[in-house]
C-alpha cells in the first residue's frame, strides 16, 4: 500500500478485484484528482482521510475496474436509441408492427429509420423487401438497417428520393438487389446503403449532444467507463461525431475514456493536420484509422476462401480491395497512425494479415498503438497464430458468437468451428480486446462476459455451449474488458487496473462474479459507478 496525497474520496469495506499483481484483492481504495493513490486494507486506507475526504462504505460489495467496450458505434448507438428498435423482433409481422406503431401520427414525408432486425432468427428466414414496407406506408420514406448494419431494406418512397432505379449501377463495394425484371427490391448491401442514408434527416447539434449524454448515462448503468468508437464505411459520420465529442469534452460532459477512430477515406485531411494515433487527453483521444475489407456473415457479404454454403459462386463482397488497403496501411503507419481493420471472412482475415506482414518492416516507431483486426470472425487455423506473431490485437465481440451461431452453422457449415476462436487466439499469445458492436448487439458487458465464458445464449442454449472449445475463463473475460481493452489503445499503464497511479474508474456490483453460477453472469447489476474519481451513480 502506498499513498502520496490526502484523498478526496475513499471507498472502504469493499471487495476489490484489482488486476494488480502486487495486491490482487483489496478492501479499500483512496482517490485524489481522478487517480487512485492508495490500495489496501480498511485500516490502512481510512487512516489517510482528511477533514474534506468523502468516505463511502461499500458494505462488502464486489468491485471491478470500470469496463471498456472495445467496439462501439457511439454515434449510431446514440441516435439509434431514438429510431425504431427492431432487435428481438421474432417475425416479419412483429417487425412491421413496431414500425406501424411509430408511423402513427408521423407527418407525411418525414423519414422513419431504425435498426436491428435479424431474419435468420425467424421461422421463415426471408429478408424483408420494399414490398413489405410499402404496405405500411408509401407517404413516408422508410429506412431500416439489419442487425449487422451491412444490409438494409427501404421502401419505394426512399428509393425514389435516393434516385435508385433499374438503371442505377451498383456502387463500388456495394450491391443493389434487383428482381427478375431488373427492378430494385429495396434490399441494399454494403456501400449501396449509403445511397439512401445520405438522404435521411440528420440531427441538429443540440439533438446529437443530448442523445450522446443520454447514452453516456446508459453506458454507466452497464458498468462501462470506456469506449472504443468505430467508424462506418462510407457513413460520413466521423467528422460530425468528433465535433460532438469535442463539444461534450469542453463542457465537462464527456464522462468516458473515449478513443475514437477516423475514417481511412478522410486520411488526406487527417494527415494534413499532423495528428496521430493517441493524440488527445485522458477523456478523448484519437485511436486508429479504420478500413473495411468485407461485409458480414448474416448479409452473406463476408469475403470467404470458399463459397457460402448452398452456393457455388458467392464468395462475399470485397468492400475495399487489398491493393487499396495496402496503400492505406503504408501511408498511415508512416505518419504515426495505427490501423483498425474490419475483417469477417477467412479470406478477408488472410488478406489483411498478408498486408500487415508485408509492411511490418516499414512500421514507423512513432506509431503509439498496435494495429488491430475488428471481429476476426472466422479465420483459418493456419492464419490464426499470425496475429500474435505480428502484434495485432484481436478486437472480438463475445455476444456475436451466440447471436450468430445459427447463421454460422447454416451459412458456413463445418467452417463454423473456426468462428470466434477466442481460446485459440488467446492461447496463441494474441491480445483480446472485448466489446459488443452496439448498436449491432447488446451493449451489456456482463452479457458479453456470459457469452465468452459459456458460449451460450442467456436462455442456456445450446446445452454445453456452441463451439465450447473456444470458451474463456471468467478471469480472461474480465481482462478482455479491462486491461486487454487498455492495451489495444496504449493505456495499459493508466487504465484497466485498480492500482496507484491508475484512473479512478470503478464499478460496484450487486454480486461477486466469482461466486455465482455462470448462468447468472448476464444478470449482474451495477450499483455504483465512479468515473475520474467522482461518483456518477449509486
Amino acid at each position: 500500500m502506498e499513498s502520496m496525497l490526502t484523498p478526496t474520496l475513499i471507498l472502504y469495506n469493499g471487495d476489490f478485484y484489482t488486476q494488480w499483481e502486487a495486491q490482487p484483492r483489496a478492501r479499500a481504495i483512496a482517490i485524489y484528482g481522478g487517480r487512485i493513490v492508495a490500495v489496501g486494507s480498511d485500516a490502512e486506507v481510512r487512516a489517510l482521510a482528511g477533514t474534506n475526504t468523502e468516505v463511502i462504505d461499500l458494505g462488502g460489495r464486489f468491485a471491478l475496474p470500470g469496463l471498456t467496450d472495445s467496439h462501439v458505434h457511439f454515434y449510431d448507438w446514440a441516435l439509434g436509441r431514438r429510431g425504431v428498435r427492431l432487435s428481438g423482433a421474432r417475425s416479419l409481422g412483429e417487425m412491421q408492427g413496431r414500425i406501424r406503431e411509430r408511423l402513427a401520427g408521423l407527418e407525411p414525408g418525414r423519414w422513419l429509420v431504425g435498426q436491428g432486425w435479424n431474419e435468420t432468427e425467424w421461422e421463415h428466414p426471408v429478408m424483408p423487401s420494399a414490398a413489405d414496407l410499402d404496405v405500411l406506408s408509401t407517404a413516408h420514406p422508410l429506412f431500416f438497417r439489419r442487425s449487422d448494419m451491412h444490409s438494409a431494406v427501404v421502401n419505394h418512397a426512399a428509393l425514389a428520393l435516393a434516385g435508385i432505379t433499374a438503371e442505377t449501377p451498383d456502387p463500388a463495394g456495394g450491391v443493389i438487389e434487383r428482381d427478375e425484371r431488373g427492378q430494385p427490391t429495396g434490399r441494399l448491401f454494403e456501400m449501396a446503403i449509403d445511397m439512401v442514408h445520405v438522404h435521411a434527416a440528420t440531427p441538429t447539434d443540440e439533438e446529437l449532444d443530448t442523445a450522446l449524454r443520454e447514452t453516456i448515462r446508459e453506458a454507466h448503468g452497464l458498468g462501462l467507463t470506456g469506449l472504443h468508437d468505430q467508424r462506418m464505411k462510407g457513413h460520413g459520420e466521423g467528422k460530425v461525431a468528433l465535433r460532438a465529442y469535442g463539444r461534450l469534452e469542453a463542457a465537462g460532459d464527456l464522462k468516458l475514456r473515449l478513443t475514437t477512430n477516423v475514417d481511412a477515406e478522410e486520411r488526406e485531411h487527417v494527415f494534413a493536420t499532423g495528428l496521430y494515433s493517441g493524440f488527445g487527453n485522458e477523456r478523448l483521444q484519437l485511436g486508429h484509422m479504420k478500413v473495411f475489407v468485407d461485409g458480414s456473415l448474416g448479409s452473406q457479404t463476408a469475403w470467404m476462401v470458399e463459397p457460402f454454403e448452398g452456393t457455388t459462386d458467392n464468395y462475399g463482397v470485397v468492400v475495399t480491395p487489398p491493393e487499396e488497403i495496402e496503400v492505406v496501411v503504408r501511408e498511415a503507419q508512416q505518419r504515426g497512425w495505427a490501423i483498425s481493420v474490419h475483417a469477417i471472412g477467412d479470406r478477408a482475415n488472410r488478406e489483411v494479415l498478408d498486408i500487415f506482414e508485408e509492411l511490418a518492416s516499414e512500421r514507423n516507431p512513432a506509431t503509439r498503438l498496435p494495429h488491430r483486426i475488428e471481429h476476426v470472425q472466422t479465420i483459418q487455423p493456419a492464419d490464426l497464430p499470425r496475429l500474435a506473431r505480428l502484434g495485432i490485437v484481436a478486437s472480438v465481440q463475445p455476444i456475436h458468437a451466440t447471436d450468430d451461431m445459427v447463421a454460422a452453422d447454416r451459412l458456413w457449415g463445418a467452417r463454423a468451428r473456426d468462428t470466434y476462436a477466442f481460446r485459440r487466439l488467446l492461447d496463441s499469445g494474441a491480445v483480446l480486446a472485448l466489446g459488443s458492436d452496439v448498436p449491432v448487439a447488446d451493449p451489456n458487458p456482463f452479457a458479453g462476459i456470459h457469452a465468452a465464458v459459456t458460449r451460450q445464449r442467456r436462455d442456456g442454449t445450446p446445452e454445453g455451449g456452441w463451439q465450447p472449445q473456444e470458451r474463456l475463463t471468467l478471469e480472461e473475460a474480465v481482462y478482455g474488458y479491462t486491461l486487454g481493452a487498455a492495451r489495444a489503445v496504449g493505456r495499459e499503464r493508466v487504465q484497466g487496473r485498480l492500482a496507484p497511479g491508475y484512473f479512478a474508474d470503478i464499478i460496484v456490483l450487486d454480486r461477486n462474479l466469482f461466486e455465482v453460477a455462470e448462468s447468472e453472469l448476464a444478470e449482474t447489476q451495477v450499483e455504483m459507478v465512479v468515473f475520474d474519481g467522482e461518483v456518477q451513480a449509486g
